[in-house]
């Protein structure tokens, strides 16, 4: 037993989407997110810059004393050297493995999607991932740089006519080909999973970022006896680096609930 909280970082309040799924299947778990609000989004800055955020981020969680580290971003996932992750005291994971393995297992075709932000498809490791699976699956990346902040500005209800406008317009190329699974690779975009699943109809099945890194997590910490055993409702603290008053209203967006915890500022 660890009592020690898990930490889990994104650029902004997609991450928000693991620490949902983290509530339900871990609901005794402690939790420390940092929301890096101050200098969303990521995924249009460079690889090195990501690189330097990123590493920043988990001195912060680690500075918490956590117990495991989410990268709960695609493009800090997609970009972060595995030679840094792998070397950190905590178990780590990021979202593109868990997804790429979700996809993998229900494909039929062998044609997979990815939708994530400009960085994480400029980087490929979504398809480095799926075809250290499967070979000789055919990848089809799209760069959705517009998701995030329609996201984020509340652009999400699944009659809103702008962000289905944009979601067709990205779509396209997929449309009426044999791609059969999707990976939101970015844990913006299952907050509007609705509106690309209408767009794409039911043949096409959409791998929820945070939902699978919730659950990789979860594994992890089971394997490695870190689980806490507690009938106690968890601790929620969250940590941003721009409003406070934003982050708690748009938050309710990400987590289907008022947040319950407290929310600090955090000065770089």
């Amino acid at each position: 037993m660890n009592q020690q909280p898990i930490g889990v970082f994104d650029s902004g309040l997609g991450g928000l989407t693991v620490v949902k799924e983290l509530m339900k299947i871990l609901p005794h778990e402690n939790i420390v997110y940092f929301g890096d609000t101050g200098r969303v989004p990521y995924g249009t800055r460079g690889k090195e810059t990501i690189i330097e955020y990123a590493k920043q981020d988990i001195q912060f969680l680690q500075h918490h004393q956590v117990k495991m580290i989410i990268a709960a971003c695609g493009t800090v996932s997609a970009v972060l050297p595995k030679e840094y992750s792998s070397h950190l005291q905590q178990p780590y994971t990021g979202v593109v493995i868990p997804s790429a393995q979700a996809a993998c297992a229900k494909t039929k075709t062998g044609h997979i999607g990815v939708l994530g932000t400009s960085a994480t498809i400029r980087s490929g490791a979504y398809g480095k991932a799926i075809r250290t699976i499967l070979p000789k699956a055919v990848v089809t990346g799209i760069a959705c740089p517009l998701f995030v902040p329609l996201v984020e500005n509340g652009y999400i209800n699944r009659d809103n006519q702008v962000t289905r406008m944009v979601a067709e317009d990205y779509l396209k190329p997929i449309i009426g080909t044999d791609l059969d699974t999707l990976i939101l690779g970015c844990t913006h975009f299952p907050i509007i999973k609705e509106i690309i699943g209408d767009i794409l109809g039911k043949g096409v099945k959409l791998i929820d970022s945070g939902y699978e890194t919730a659950r990789t997590a979860a594994a992890m910490l089971s394997r490695e006896n870190m689980l806490l055993n507690s009938e106690q409702p968890g601790n929620r603290s969250f940590y941003v680096s721009d409003s406070i008053e934003t982050f708690t209203e748009n938050a309710t967006i990400f987590l289907n609930e008022e947040i319950t915890g407290s929310v600090e500022h955090h000065v770089w």
